[in-house]
């Protein structure tokens, strides 16, 4: 028997080694196009230079509830409120400006070295006594679900483009209760306007905030004016008569209304309809345009049953199509025969302040709240009293009120308080002045490093 080998028949040859699960090159692509962590400095001079995508960039971070992220949110919309406030003053000493060329021109100056008196420099002038109005505009748009608010503002929003102003619009969108995710497709629906270079659409979550606007609907309002956009639309998510929100940071609030939704009865109840500067009533197209102008009737006669606001406006009702853009530059006209008459009497200056005044009481709140659930074991102390409360054992208000003044006895805001009262009858000092007796306020006692003890334990060592 032969034991040698034969060379088989059959050449197998060697396999190609197989590449790895991850390519490189994408992988350094990849690496190439990460996000790039800017600056405050550079998202301010992005912003002020019209760059969208640091607009945006800074806009998620004024959203964040990062503690790093809002650090730097405060920044930035310091430096563009500094920036606005600068602007508004080179735009106003250019009116007082024109004003004087205009009762002095060059060839009728008064000759300082004359004895003549000039009769002119004695009139007072009322027109100066009335602050110059901001250069901007903010538009708040809401109505029921279904109304047609996307396609209206898109309908607006193309026409004042056309004309030359720059559009931004904040778009607000529901959250879910349940999985507190949001859709955000407004901007799919104003294809148009997205493609415009003039406008700015920015879909945000409503994230449980109530009124139907965002929980940083104001911040981004600053960011937008800095960015150079003149008009900004606050599209609210449309829930109905409590959503008046919006009304506390706007100029000119616009409700949008559908015919069939109700009587004169409906539209004389308080709440949303009387604090809307003008009803309008969309859709009022095909068939649906007698029922439209009848539904205006009834919107007309029963806003005459509110007070008037006491601004030199009278509240007006109309009708639009957004489909066939009917009565689309009417509602301009509205907006900007308000913004005129308002100006002119200086309540469009004082609105504005009493929104500052609004944002100021509104920062103390949040920051208070902020405050509370960020002591250490707040929660769990929280969540505990939740299951005795479940459970019958603790009153929910006697909990809460107990829980606060432990809260108080931690911080030491209520011996402050007793001692402060004790002192002086006057107002309190601001932050960083001394009171009577040279007793500066007290900020958080650190004493307790643990959680507050629950209604009725006592604390370590008794």
């Amino acid at each position: 028997m032969n034991n040698k080998l034969h060379k088989p028949a059959l050449n197998v040859m060697k396999g190609v080694e197989q590449p790895g699960q991850i390519s490189e090159d994408a992988l350094k692509k990849l690496r190439a196009r990460k996000r790039a962590v800017h600056s405050v400095e550079e998202l301010v001079e992005g912003i002020l230079s019209g760059n969208r995508t640091l607009l945006s960039k800074a806009i998620t971070m004024v959203e964040s509830s990062l503690p790093a992220h809002q650090e730097k949110a405060r920044q930035i919309i310091a430096a563009c409120l500094k920036h606005s406030k600068s602007e508004m003053q080179s735009a106003k000493s250019e009116m007082q400006n024109a004003k004087s060329e205009t009762l002095y021109p060059e060839s009728r100056i008064p000759n300082p070295e004359s004895r003549i008196p000039n009769p002119v420099s004695r009139i007072p002038n009322p027109v100066s006594r009335i602050p110059h109005p901001p250069t901007t505009i903010r538009v708040g748009i809401t109505g029921v679900p279904g109304v047609g608010k996307s396609t209206f503002i898109e309908a607006l929003g193309t026409h004042l483009t056309a004309n030359g102003h720059k559009l931004a619009v904040l778009a607000i969108d529901p959250s879910s209760s349940r999985s507190k995710g949001s859709i955000l497709g407004d901007k799919t629906r104003m294809e148009t306007l997205a493609n415009d270079p003039n406008a700015f659409i920015r879909p945000s979550p409503a994230a449980g905030s109530l009124g139907g606007v965002a929980r940083k609907t104001r911040e981004t309002i600053i960011l937008c004016e800095a960015a150079g956009f003149d008009v900004i639309f606050v599209e609210t998510v449309g829930v109905g008569q409590s959503e008046t929100t919006v009304h506390s940071m706007v100029d000119f609030f616009l409700l949008l209304m559908l015919t069939g939704a109700g009587d004169e009865l409906q539209g004389i109840k308080r709440g949303i309809i009387e604090m809307a500067d003008a009803v309008v009533i969309n859709k009022a197209d095909g068939d649906n345009i007698s029922k439209a102008k009848a539904a205006r009737v009834e919107i007309a006669n029963a806003l005459h049953f509110y007070p008037p606001p006491g601004n030199g406006w009278v509240p007006v009702a109309g009708i639009c199509s957004a489909f066939t853009n009917l009565g689309i530059d009417h509602v301009w006209e509205l907006i900007t025969e308000h913004r005129r008459i308002t100006g002119d009497t200086g309540h469009f200056h004082r609105r504005r302040m009493e929104q500052n005044r609004q944002v100021f009481l509104e920062t103390i709140e949040a920051g208070l709240h902020h405050h509370f659930f960020a002591r250490k074991g707040i929660r769990q102390v929280i969540a505990r009293l939740e299951e005795k409360i479940m459970e019958g054992i603790v009153n929910p208000y006697e909990a809460g009120e107990e829980l606060l003044g432990k809260y108080f006895d931690e911080t030491g805001g209520q011996a402050d308080n007793e001692q402060a009262d004790k002192r002086a009858s006057g107002p309190p000092p601001l932050p960083g002045e001394r009171g009577p007796g040279g007793v500066r306020y007290r900020q958080a006692d650190k004493r307790a490093s643990g959680p507050p003890p629950l209604p009725g334990e006592r604390r370590p060592g008794g």
